[in-house]
């Protein structure tokens, strides 16, 4: 059977995996629309981290948790609008059991009923720092990535209600693990200005097109988000813990430089701006916005990889066999139209992946789905439920929608990532009935913003920087 393991007999006990991690790999790889893995994390010891586990390991360590308010509305809980407390597990625990411990713990302030608490976008590396061998409970290794576990991997942890707004991952696929309860939620970069479990149809109509990939994700799976993919994720059951990894990709090194640009941009432009002006455009979770400097050799760091990687690829293309050199002649053609901007599709790094254009349905054929390996297939409009996950879109109409601030893996600048090129008003100039604020009569810095990290803008300057470097 195609991707089934090798013809020795396992060992008693033994955990048998339906996949090995060759074919395993080769599916994540090449599979463009979401589906979960399933028996392929019997033996991890990272099935037992449940909430109460960790609160013993962590021992007393605080770590950060955002809350939310639990009310549905018609504009999505964007971070700069969350609260934020430092807490332990153990605290969290009590909050969410409704102990009266919590009366005057870090979470007095926030009745459970009305609010959910998120630790989201954790790195296993620092909060587990002095407890390294912990890391070796993540094996992800048998998905085809020897070496990578814990280390590699963030933790999420939350309450019921608690969710990440529409959004997609700028670089790399994403493996997602749910250790307890049901529905990962993980976070990224291109925030969208819809709330799909709510949406505002009047000011979004052309949302009515898209179609939702629903998913209910229990614990011992593992949810493949591909490259690209808009998702919405929230929690619920009454706690949630989640593992995922980030897998890197060769498109990614394009990504960084693309945000390595939007971050100078961003940080030079809202630094200028009169800090007394009431605009919180830093991220509640970052201490203090970056220097010019700093973002700079950021940015030329990610142009050094870029091209490393290229000349990492053009190695190979050598040495590999002459068969099929043509075919390779062609590619690398397209790639080079591609890097300079002259190629039409150049500028739909964001349309061209989000769904079934380029996987041919001989491609999936090939795929094994089966119990072991299921698709995420797209749901009706009448029976769609956006409480659940909501796990991408394969429709365009949805980017157009959303086309905004490009930001990737910032942190500095989460409120300007809830941008449109259609020129509709921010959503966080937006009043609560969602009609434009009818006192700003002048355009503001963000109304600049709004244009300048439009994701077509800021793949076009670097494909010209590149160039320019190349030159």
């Amino acid at each position: 059977m195609a991707g089934a393991q090798s013809h020795r007999l396992p060992a008693p006990g033994e955990d048998v995996k339906p996949f090995t991690p060759e074919k395993t790999k080769e599916i994540v790889m090449s599979l463009q629309q979401p589906a979960v893995f399933c028996n392929m994390v019997g033996d991890w010891p990272a099935l037992r981290w449940n909430a109460k586990y960790l609160s013993a390991v962590l021992d007393g360590k605080t770590i950060q948790f955002r809350l939310g308010l639990k009310t549905v509305d018609l504009v999505p809980q964007f971070e700069t609008r969350c609260n934020y407390v430092k807490a332990t597990l153990e605290e969290f625990l009590a909050w969410s059991c409704g102990q009266p411990s919590c009366l005057s713990g870090p979470f007095s302030c926030y009745e459970y009923s009305k609010y959910w608490a998120y630790a989201d976008y954790k790195y296993i590396a620092r909060i587990f720092e002095d407890k390294p061998e912990i890391f070796q409970d993540i094996r992800w290794s048998d998905f085809g990535f020897p070496g990578r576990s814990g280390k590699e991997s963030t933790l999420w942890i939350g309450s019921e209600g608690a969710n990440t707004p529409c959004h997609l991952d700028s670089y790399g696929c994403n493996l997602v693990l749910q250790v307890q309860g049901r529905i990962p939620y993980e976070e990224s970069s291109i925030f969208s200005k819809v709330n799909v479990a709510n949406p505002d149809l009047k000011r979004f109509p052309e949302f009515r097109n898209t179609t939702a990939h629903v998913v209910t994700l229990s614990p011992g799976q593992v949810l493949l988000v591909p490259r690209h993919w808009w998702h919405y994720v929230e929690s619920i059951d009454p706690i949630t813990v989640s593992i995922n990894s980030w897998i890197e990709l060769d498109a990614d090194h394009e990504a960084r430089v693309e945000e390595a640009i939007t971050r100078m941009l961003v940080c030079a432009i809202k630094s200028a701006e009169n800090p007394g002006a009431g605009d919180v455009w830093l991220n509640p979770t970052e201490v203090e916005a970056t220097s010019h400097e700093i973002n700079l050799q950021y940015l030329n760091k990610a142009v050094s990889a870029y091209f490393k990687c290229q000349k990492a690829s053009v190695s190979e293309q050598v040495c590999s066999s002459s068969t099929g050199a043509g075919q390779r002649t062609s590619a690398s053609h397209k790639r080079k139209k591609r890097e300079v901007g002259c190629e039409p599709e150049g500028c739909g790094l964001l349309t061209h992946e989000f769904g079934f254009s380029s996987f041919t349905a001989e491609k999936l054929q090939k795929i094994p789905f089966g119990p072991h390996l299921i698709q995420v297939l797209p749901q009706p409009q009448e029976t769609s439920s956006m409480g659940a996950v909501a796990v991408g879109s394969d429709s365009r109409d949805l980017l157009h929608e959303n086309e905004g601030g490009h930001f990737g893996k910032l942190h500095c600048t989460r409120k300007q990532l809830v941008m449109s090129n259609d020129c509709e008003t921010p959503a966080h100039q937006m009043d609560s009935d969602s009609s434009p604020n009818a006192s700003q009569t002048a355009l503001s810095t963000n109304d600049l913003l709004d244009c300048l990290v439009n994701p077509h803008v800021i793949n076009l300057v670097a494909r010209l920087l590149l160039e320019r470097t190349r030159v």
